[in-house]
């Protein structure tokens, strides 16, 4: 294998008129793929793999025609080899940018650094034990993944990752008293949890879910972030109250949605099944199913309509639905699951509204590219910041 001076030494006999007749027949030979390489890849939407393999197709062809003699079997081997380097080297202009030295002249070819692929979110999540502690919880594979301080976490043959702790009030060597302790979702994460009594929760991304080991008291409370679907196990002597951001939802056992995330400007409760009682402040209201209470961040007026329950449950069901949302609310929902920041080039683009369905778990330039099929917007994607334009 030749060292990258010799190959460059070639390179510039060739360029100067130096070259053998040998030489300048194999350097001809890879011309065409010398101009792909420095005009193919102005085109934003051409494919890397296409032009990369039509490179290398067109090599192996070439290669096949080279008529060399036997006594220069050497030589020609070694001429190949910088022929072959020269045309990876000019093809890899297009993936490795070439950087001048000002001081000594010299190229310093430095490798491209691809950024890492956008991918959709996954159940992910860390346990934040009252003591500081963090169990990481992930997509393990089935069965146990810990099992420490009384906390059981499996993830089950369905692919749902559950956690339940087993200690209980009256135990020895146990107190009365149960410890708080935290669940908590990163952008591009979701989790389910089932409690202590037996409620399952799926928390959505960068939301969190503070709990006790057990309850003893008269309430179960839980406090939350986020957003987070709860199936409430039934105990009429035992009311569930779920505290978010000022907002409190008593219930009994029932099916409800709450989304409270800092970044909204309301609080909503959307209920399936049973009845809650939403309450803020003084104001406090009674959901039926098919109802959505919601209330400002700032306020305390609750107001009550028929909710929306398709967009509203479509995160639990991997899809987006979107009815007539601003691009706006729509790329918060993006920027959680697929943790990227977002960036809008005017405020005018931000009025934009938009309606439909895809799955969640479609690459988010397919999400993103059927927004833009509407022509009212565009995007670019730099690093994992999205940048909305006209």
């Amino acid at each position: 294998m030749i060292t990258k001076d010799e190959f460059l030494a070639l390179y510039e006999k060739y360029m100067s008129g130096q070259c053998t007749d040998a030489e300048k027949q194999l350097l001809d030979t890879y011309r065409d793929e010398m101009l792909l390489a420095e005009e193919g890849w102005d085109d934003e939407d051409a494919n890397e793999t296409d032009v990369r393999a039509r490179i290398w197709q067109r090599l192996n062809q070439n290669r096949k025609v080279v008529s060399i003699s036997k006594h220069k079997i050497y030589k020609s081997w070694w001429l190949q080899i910088a022929a072959v380097l020269l045309v990876a080297l000019s093809a890899g202009l297009l993936f490795i940018p070439a950087k001048k030295n000002q001081e000594t002249g010299n190229v310093n070819l430095t490798a491209n650094k691809h950024p890492k692929p956008i991918v959709p979110g996954s159940n992910k999540a860390y346990l934040t034990l009252a003591n500081g502690s963090q169990i990481v919880l992930d997509d393990a594979k089935n069965g146990a993944l810990a099992n420490q301080s009384g906390v059981k976490v499996n993830k089950t043959s369905n692919g749902v990752v559950v956690y339940k702790f087993d200690r209980k009030a009256g135990e020895k060597g146990q107190k009365d008293i149960p410890e708080i302790n935290t669940i908590t979702t990163p952008r591009g994460g979701q989790y389910q949890v089932i409690l202590a009594d037996g409620t399952k929760v799926l928390l959505n991304a960068a939301s969190s879910i503070r709990f006790p080991e057990f309850f003893n008291g008269t309430n179960r409370e839980v406090e939350l972030t986020g957003e987070a679907y709860f199936e409430v196990a039934k105990d009429k002597a035992h009311p569930f109250i779920v505290k978010a951001n000022g907002t409190q939802v008593q219930v009994f056992g029932t099916h409800f949605n709450i989304n409270a995330y800092n970044d909204n400007q309301e609080i909503t409760t959307t209920l399936l099944e049973g009845s809650v009682k939403m309450s803020k402040g003084l104001a406090a209201v009674m959901l039926l199913p098919g109802q959505q209470g919601s209330v400002n961040q700032n306020g305390s007026s609750i107001k009550v309509q028929k909710a929306d329950v398709e967009a509203n449950m479509a995160w639990i069901n991997g899809f987006f639905v979107f009815h007539d949302q601003s691009i706006v609310n729509i790329m918060k929902q993006v920027s959680r699951w697929y943790d990227v920041d977002v960036e809008y080039q005017d405020a005018q683009v931000q009025e934009n509204e938009f309606g439909g369905t895809i799955s969640k778990y479609k690459d988010i330039k397919e999400l993103l590219d059927n927004i833009k099929l509407t022509g009212s917007i565009h995007y670019k994607i730099e690093g994992r910041r999205v940048i909305i334009m006209k």
